[in-house]
This record gives structure tokens, sequence and C-alpha cells, in this order.
């Protein structure tokens, strides 16, 4: 293994000096209290990060304007003077163990909401332009007077900042917020001092930190969180923002954390919220470009949780620190056990924005897919059992390893039945695609772990009730999945009719055109791994859109691929017939056409398999059900429900 030594070497930021380049960037939790007061959840949550190795943590978007300003429902603040003691409480949690902390001041502008942010008050912005992703609501603009009390409630923020024990602030100047609004030409019309040319829309972002310079004196470090480009038409581009940083520079701040993207960047969201089918170190080229013209440490994010990657952009030059921030949802310890050359220990991000952007879509607390912990950092200590049982696993799915490595650490002997002949289940289809290959890392994750823990695992076996009654277990846990539903209509057994497990798997080629009978996630994803190969694909979906079960941030991106590769979406449209020549569609007015197949693939979901609780129940101790074999659904419902079934026994 490559040796990590630039990751895990000291560094500076103006004068506070880092144990290593491991940064954990600012991500909304939802953690604070309803009244943006620091809570207990929101110190576990910190303090577990600072324990698994980072050097500085940069919380969560802080409020310096309640409620207008604030983002989601439940921020911390750093508006009020009351709110001092539960920061300087976070900020002693994050010392204990040799890590800075940080803040970063926050206000949404323009991309609130006055439904779930800013309590019913209109929304404010440099000019009265609306952001659609968020819901189209028409801010108001901003007159002189306002603007000058939002540069002093910046300096406030940071004031409180250093006074409640903080190492840093960091001032939010990316991602399409207020500051960024200013900066920008997409989203400053002004004509006033605060607008027009370069120096009237830097105006407010330059004020503010020679206000904070001003309140926290020359030694506390100032990080301003920039852009490397908007990506979007009439917005920030890269030479705009290599100008911006040394401005930036100039102007007394210390360090540049470098993302990309506001919430209209094309597609929505996803710059912010790089999905699974985007390039790792997405950003390292901005950032290496902006390092180029400064002489302060540059901070780059932007899907870097592969520590040979940070480790490869540090050596490079690109970058000075790398920021973490889902990868450090996933696995808290990531830094310590990259340190200590345990990569294969550390569980991988999917940057499948189901548990952190899902939760944020829909007004939830942080979860992660692949992390039961996160938010529940005390609740969920993993503890020895009392009594050490035979468990019985069966099924190798990701709540089956789940669930087996869980049971395992607490101290139980641990079997894994699995019928085919490699551990995987559903992941072994659904990370065929190579844009969703980071499943395979999860693979290969929970593998190494149950093995590494001593669980005896069994493969090409069926585990039949009298075979399970023959171990005399204590407990079984069944993950035995699910199958994929085939519709009742007429042709569906014909020989140009496959499913869309059989043709990720390699059991059943495709010819070149291909319609794909359902537009559920797996029948978009099939779709897409289809048009990569040259196939022309058309997609029949019954409802009014595809992909309707994803979470919003992978959604709008994977919708981008579909429109890019030519696919062709039909909606409202149901599949009534399959021939040897296609598919007889019909659509919600009633028009019938036939659509030309070589190959017709199925994708219209599953059925969980639970017949063998059935006949175990009442012949064992205890048998749990966890995952698809409940009900089928995500990734994250079938590991966490094999975290707490293992947790419990």
């Amino acid at each position: 293994m490559a040796k990590l030594e630039k990751l895990f070497e000291p560094v500076k930021i103006g004068k506070l000096e880092l144990k290593n380049r491991v940064v954990m960037p600012a991500l909304n939790t939802k953690f604070g209290t309803e009244f943006g007061a620091v809570s207990e959840r929101s110190i576990a949550f910190y303090e577990e990060r600072a324990r698994g190795g980072v050097s500085l943590i940069v919380i969560e978007n802080t409020c310096i304007d309640w409620p207008v300003g604030k983002a989601g429902t439940s921020p911390i603040r750093a508006d009020e003077w009351k709110f001092v003691h539960g920061l300087h409480d976070l900020a002693e949690a994050v010392h204990l163990h040799g890590v800075k902390i940080a803040t970063q001041l926050q206000h949404t502008g323009r991309q609130g909401s006055s439904l779930t942010s800013a309590e019913g008050q209109q929304l404010v912005a440099p000019s009265a332009i609306p952001c659609l992703p968020t819901g189209g609501e028409m801010p108001r603009e901003l007159t002189i007077e306002e603007i000058e009390g939002l540069i002093g409630k910046f300096v406030m923020g940071a004031t409180l900042t250093k006074a409640a024990g903080f190492d840093a602030v960091e001032i939010q100047g990316a991602h399409g917020y207020l500051i960024t609004q200013f900066m920008s030409p997409y989203s400053n019309k002004r004509t006033d001092e605060y607008g027009g040319d370069f120096e009237g829309r830097m105006k407010f972002a330059l004020r503010i930190v020679e206000g904070v310079r001003l309140a926290v004196g020359p030694d506390f470090p100032i990080i301003i969180r920039l852009n490397g480009d908007e990506h979007i038409e009439g917005g920030l581009t890269l030479e705009d923002n290599k100008l911006i940083a040394r401005r930036l520079e100039a102007a007394g701040v210390d360090a540049l954390s470098i993302s990309a993207g506001i919430y209209e960047s094309p597609p929505w969201y996803s710059r912010i919220f790089p999905a699974m089918g985007m390039p790792a170190g997405c950003n390292v080229p901005l950032a290496a470009e902006i390092k180029k013209v400064v002489n302060i440490p540059v901070i780059v994010a932007g899907k870097l949780g592969n520590p040979l990657l940070a480790e490869e952009v540090l050596r490079d030059g690109k970058a000075d620190l790398i920021a973490m921030g889902r990868p450090l949802l996933a696995d808290s310890e990531l830094p310590r056990k990259a340190a200590e050359g345990r990569l294969d220990d550390i569980r991988p991000c999917l940057s499948c924005n189901e548990g952190c952007g899902g939760s944020m879509s829909h007004m939830w607390r942080l979860s992660c897919a692949v992390n039961p912990a996160l938010g529940k950092e005390r609740e969920y200590k993993i503890e020895p059992a009392k009594k050490a049982k035979r468990v019985v696993v069966v099924g190798s799915g990701p709540g089956g390893m789940e669930a087996a490595r869980v049971a395992a650490l607490r101290g139980h002997d641990v079997t894994l039945y699995e019928r085919e002949k490699s551990l995987g289940g559903q992941l072994i289809p659904a990370s065929a695609p190579q844009f969703k290959h980071a499943m395979k890392d999860l693979v290969e994750y929970l593998k190494t772990q149950v093995k590494k823990l001593g669980v005896k695992i069994e493969l090409g076996e069926e585990a039949t009730p009298a075979l399970i009654k023959a171990l005399k277990p204590d407990v079984v846990i069944l993950a035995t999945g699910a199958s994929p539903l085939i519709p009742d209509i007429p042709g569906v057994k014909g020989g140009n009719v496959a499913t869309a497990s059989e043709i990720l798997l390699g059991e059943r080629k495709a010819g070149d055109k291909v319609v794909v009978v359902g537009g559920g996630e797996v029948g978009a994803e099939l779709a897409w791994f289809l048009a990569e190969q040259g196939k022309r694909v058309t997609i029949v979906e019954m409802t009014y859109g595809v992909a309707n079960d994803m979470n919003m941030f992978s959604r709008f991106y994977l919708l981008d691929k579909l429109a890019e590769l030519g696919i062709e979406i039909l909606t409202n449209t149901t599949a009534k017939e399959i021939t040897d020549k296609g598919v007889v569609a019909v659509d919600i007015s009633g028009n019938k056409q036939v659509i030309e197949a070589d190959t017709v693939a199925l994708a219209v979901g599953f059925g969980s398999n639970n017949e063998l609780g059935e006949k175990l129940r009442g012949e064992i101790p205890e048998v749990y059900t966890i995952g698809d074999c409940v009900k089928p659904g995500k990734i994250q419902e079938a590991i966490h429900g094999g975290s707490r079934v293992a947790r419990q026994i």
C-alpha cells in the first residue's frame, strides 16, 4: 500500500496548526434544537468525528439571521449571546480529542423557503430573482441599510464563534447562498454600490471579511468557502473565481475551501451533492487552478473519501487539505483507520445521497444509508451481548451481512448462509454498471468484515427449514431479499423478455433495440447502462415520471444522463402486450403504439421472499426478518434493519 505521508502531515491555516490534512466540511445536520441551540445530539455527532482522527471540523451552516437566513429547520445559531454556552460545550468536546473546530457562518438568501426555513417570512436577496429548485418564491431585494445590517450580523457571528472557544471561522461564500448571490452576475442585478461591475459585486463579501477581521483580531483564522465554478450560464466561471480568490487573499482571508455549483446548476443540486455516477475528485481541477493564483492554503471537497486519491491530490500539489464530508458520515473513524493502514476496514461512502440528501429534502435529521449509528452515536454503541447465542443469518445482501457483522462484534456465534456462489445479494446486479462501482466497494467492505470477525460462511447452499432446525440456533435472522415481479401480460414469457437482474448479471444479452418496462430507479439505471453500450433504449412507465423513487439530488443527475444519452421516455403509458416485434403500449389517452424491440427488459418492482419466516416461527426461539424480505426498499432500510436486529439479540 502507498504511504499516506502528505495526508497526515501537519499544516497551518494562518497561525493555527492542524495535526493532519483531513477536514470535515460543514454539513446540514438538523441536530440543533427547534430554536437553534446546540443539542446533546449535536455534541455527540461532532465528538465522534473528532474521536475518529480528523484535524479540523467545520460545523454546520450556522445561522446569523434567524429565521430568514436559516437553512432548513434546525440549524445551530450564532446570532445571540444566549447561544454561546452550547457552542462552548461543543468546542470543548471536540478539543478533548486534539481537534480544531470552526463555525460556518451562512445566510441562505434566495435559496431558502418561507415554508420550511424562513418561518413564513419573505426571503431576501441582492435582487428579486426566484430560485426554482426551492419552489420559485420571489425574494425581496435588500435595501442598503439591510445589507449593512447583515454585514454586522456576520461580524456578530464571528465574534460569538471566538468567544465560544472556537479556533477559526468559515464564511459560506459558495453554493449559491447570500454572499455568492452578491458576487455572481447570475443573481445580482443591482445597479448601486453593491452591484454592477466586479468591484460592486465583491463589496458585500469584502466588507464582511473586513468587519470579521477587526472583530476577531489578526491571529484568528478566517476561511472562505468558495466555488471554483458555478456551472451555470451567466454565473461565475473558474476565471471569475480566480479573481475573487486573489481579492479575498488580499483582504486577509487565511484559507479557501473550494467546492462548486449552486442549487440551479444543471442538473439541479448535483454539483453540490455529487452523485454516485460523477467522477471521484470532481472539484480537484478547479481547486488546482485556484491554488496557482493564491499563496494561502486551499481545501478541496467533492468525492474524496478514498485516502489514496486524497494523498495523490496533495502529493501532486493540487490542494493543501482534503475536505471529507459524506465519507465521514459513513465512517467517522476514516482518518484513524487510514493512518493505521487499515483501508479495508473503512466503511465506504456510496455517494448515493439516500440518507444525507434524502433527509435534507424531507426536512429530517441527517442520516446515512450505510451507517446506522449516525445521529445516534451514544445510543448505538455496540456493546457485548449479555449471553452469546448461536445465530444463523440467511441471505448475504447488505442487510444480512450487516446483521452478521454486528452480531459477531457483540460476541455471538454467527453462521451466514447464501444460496448463490458469492456474497452480496442484490448488490451484485446493482453494482454491474460502471457508474455504480461504489456498490462493489460496499460489498468488499462487508465481506472483509464478516470474514475478519470469524463469521462462518456457507455459500451455494439453500437454507431450508430442515437444515436450519438441525443447527439448533437460538436466533435466525432472515435477509432473504426479494425477487423480480413479472407482470401478467400476454407474451411476458417470450424468448425476447428478460428481467433487469438477468441483464445486469450477464445471464441474458440485450439486443440493439431495448424497451425497458418500468421506469423506477432500477429501470432508469438499466436504461442508462444499456444506452452507454450503444443500445437504442425506450422506457415505458405507467406513472407520471421516471425514477420517482430516488432522492432528488441523485434523480436530477440521472435524468440529465438519460436525456444526454437520447433515451426515449414514455410516461403515463402502460405495456399491454409483448410480441416478437416489441411492446404494445397504451398511453393515458388510450392511444396505442407498437414499440420495436429486440429485447424487452422487465423492471416493474420486486416481491418479498418471506416464506421461510412463516415456516420457522414457533420452531426457533427468535426469528427476525429484515430488508427486502419484509418490504422491498432501499439499501438504507436493509442495513439499518440488520444493525437494529443484531443490536437487540
